[in-house]
């Protein structure tokens, strides 16, 4: 078996298979054409967002329980409570205030998560997925702003189209830091064996002096 070194593994990877789960379902109702009117998405947004935040508050909430490393998840939190209660407060403001509140979300989103792949994150593949994750983030921000006037369903397809990728890249990231938690254990028990092997060959190897 591959050595695993512990300090790669990510053990929050329970909140990223929920928020990953949460984001593709969304991503996918969006781009299957289920939502094509601009109010009601608005709302839906802002009801997935506010899931997405209590998740990240619970596991800050956890974490810091734990004392390890909580700040990261109150972060994410707070950016998606924010942009959920922007959205919710003046969602009488038109199609364009909208458009700018979701952008500016998914900017931030995604310069958050380059942020995490450089300064909280160690595995290259976790490192990998993060970017990818916030470079999408800053494309599709950069596109809402300079497209002009989108239609509704431009508008649900090109957030639906984020989520999708970071549901997607969520569920990677908590699958492949599950998988190397589970080998890292496996690893430690096989050495747990290994070490009383060689203490009772020690032991018995004494005794027959």
């Amino acid at each position: 078996m591959a050595h695993i070194n512990r300090k790669f593994i990510d053990k929050y990877w329970l909140v990223f298979i929920f928020r990953g789960a949460l984001a593709l379902i969304f991503g996918m109702l969006a781009l299957g054409g289920r939502m094509n009117d601009i109010p009601a998405t608005i709302s839906f947004v802002s009801v997935f967002l506010l899931a997405m935040g209590i998740i990240d508050s619970s596991a800050a909430l956890y974490n810091s329980t734990k004392k390890r490393g909580w700040f990261t998840s109150v972060i994410d939190a707070a950016v998606d409570i924010v942009a959920a209660v922007v959205l919710l407060t003046f969602s009488n403001n038109g199609v364009l205030f909208s458009l700018i509140t979701v952008a500016a979300y998914t900017f931030i989103s995604g310069m958050i998560d380059i942020m995490h792949s450089c300064v909280s994150t160690i595995d290259p593949t976790d490192r990998f997925i993060r970017i990818v994750a916030g470079v999408c983030g800053a494309v599709i921000a950069f596109v809402v702003v300079n497209a002009g006037d989108l239609t509704d369903a431009a508008f649900v397809r090109f957030f639906g189209s984020y989520m999708t990728i970071v549901g997607a890249c969520s569920l990677i990231y908590g699958v492949h830091n599950r998988s190397q938690l589970g080998e890292d254990h496996t690893a430690r028990k096989e050495a747990a064996k290994k070490s009383k092997k060689v203490t009772k060959k020690t032991k018995s190897s004494k005794k027959s002096r």
